[in-house]
């Protein structure tokens, strides 16, 4: 008899939700509510989905306050790692050029290319400034796509589990400015995000500092996945202005 074993969708879960995950109960009611609906999906949806993360959402959790880096490290232990590819970098350099994302935000523009050449079906993330701003996703998707690959699902860990019909509704903000809105946590998350950033001028040298890392990490025994396939990678056309 053949046994079917179902895949599970992937999440890519970038850091500023494992922020909110280990961080001091708020309360302020968005920060709470950011916390809780974080809790939510890692506790809920931890059967449903495959969550992953990537040698950049290491590098920035172990930065900050060292008893909640030390926090964040131990609740991402478990969760597959995703390879660094040449195929990423690329994508990094497409994002950047095109000014889907802000040249001096490299490390969101990782997150997204990792996600999307691994073919993961959601990237979440509280990162309203880059990564989850409403008026940059459709450029994002448009770069990837022309790129070659297909576009990702980028939504706040509240966005997807409404998409998917949670049982408790998601409480609302009607005034609130997701892009202007910043708190303790969200502020130390985009000063990591910066310092990180602001030590590489390309991304060649972006890319072996995360190579280097990745290396450590296996000779310490941690095992990195790679989901790339390139049977659905298509190349873009060359134009003439490429020769």
């Amino acid at each position: 008899m053949l046994k079917y074993i179902a895949i599970k969708s992937r999440i890519y879960i970038e850091s500023t939700v494992i922020s909110y995950l280990v961080a001091r109960p708020s309360n302020n009611l968005i920060l709470a509510a950011r916390q809780s609906a974080s809790r939510q999906l890692w506790e809920d949806y931890a059967d449903r989905f495959e969550f992953v993360i990537s040698q950049v959402v290491l590098a920035e959790i172990q930065q900050g306050d060292v008893t909640a880096a030390q926090q964040r490290i131990e609740i991402t232990s478990r969760l597959t790692v995703l390879e660094n590819l040449p195929e990423i970098d690329i994508l990094v350099q497409k994002l950047l050029d095109s000014g889907a994302v802000p040249r001096n935000s490299r490390p969101d523009a990782q997150h997204i290319a990792i996600a999307t050449v691994h073919s993961v079906e959601y990237l979440v993330s509280w990162n309203h400034k880059h990564i989850v701003n409403e008026h940059k996703r459709e450029h994002i998707n448009y770069v990837c796509q022309a790129a070659g690959f297909q576009p990702i699902t980028i939504c706040t860990p509240a966005e997807l589990m409404e998409d998917i019909q949670v049982k408790e509704p998601i409480e609302k903000h009607p005034e609130f400015d997701p892009e202007t809105y910043t708190d303790p946590i969200l502020e130390e998350c985009y000063r990591i995000k910066a310092e990180i950033s602001a030590q590489f001028k390309t991304q060649e040298e972006f890319s072996a500092y995360l190579k280097a890392l990745e290396e450590k990490g296996k000779r310490n025994g941690l095992k990195y996945v790679s989901y790339y396939d390139p049977c659905k990678h298509i190349p873009p056309e060359k134009s003439d202005d490429d020769d």
